[in-house]
């Protein structure tokens, strides 16, 4: 059975091979994000958090840790792993950037880019009481599942079109971070890896 560091090394070689348009707009302002990967109850998750209705964006929407793009941050990675720290209370140093996902425009004007990266360690979340209601994780093999995903109609700017949503625990993740889910689901699904990768070793004998 393939164990969670197999699957961590498999998404780091599959990033590292992905391919994607560079976008440069100066319409749109930089941001990045934290596509983080944890392994809490020994299973493998997703953290995503709930925004608070003070901040300026997205208010009350569920998103991965991140933020604008700070001039003295080095690179986008730098962004997701500054934002991460600041609102979830993650130091960078307990982090190990797998690679990077195709960047993601925002309906509030920001060119999203999307870092992924695996916790090292347990996962100790301190939320910014301003930003963040809630961190919460979602299995990755409950992202997988063809159920928690829907495809919903909704019309922008006079235009009728269809989105991806995913739905778990009450939770609706949706809009860009919906899209930079989509995206990075669909890397893990075609990684050559046994079912039983999703789950720890003692969990998945249990079955």
């Amino acid at each position: 059975m393939v164990d969670q560091e197999d699957l961590f090394a498999a998404i780091k070689d599959a990033l590292g091979r992905a391919r994607w348009e560079a976008r440069a707009d100066p319409a749109l302002k930089p941001a990045a994000v934290l596509v983080l990967l944890t392994t809490a109850d020994d299973v493998v998750a997703v953290a995503f958090t709930q925004r608070t209705s003070h901040v300026e964006h997205h208010k009350g929407e569920v998103s991965f840790p991140g933020g604008a793009r700070d001039p003295e941050d080095a690179d986008h990675i730098a962004t997701a792993l500054r934002e991460t720290h600041e609102e979830i209370g993650i130091p960078a140093a307990s982090v190990r950037v797998l690679g990077q996902l195709a960047p993601a425009v925002t309906r509030s004007n920001f060119l999203m880019h999307p870092v992924v990266g695996s916790l090292v360690g347990p996962a100790h979340f301190i939320p910014n009481p301003f930003e963040v209601a809630e961190v919460f994780t979602v299995p990755l093999r409950a992202l997988l599942d063809p159920a928690t995903k829907r495809e919903e109609a909704q019309t922008r700017n006079g235009v009728a079109i269809t989105s991806v949503a995913y739905y778990h625990n009450g939770h609706r993740i949706w809009g860009a971070t919906a899209r930079v889910l989509t995206g990075f689901l669909d890397i893990v699904a075609k990684l050559p890896l046994k079912e039983g990768t999703w789950a720890s070793s003692s969990q998945a004998s249990r079955r």
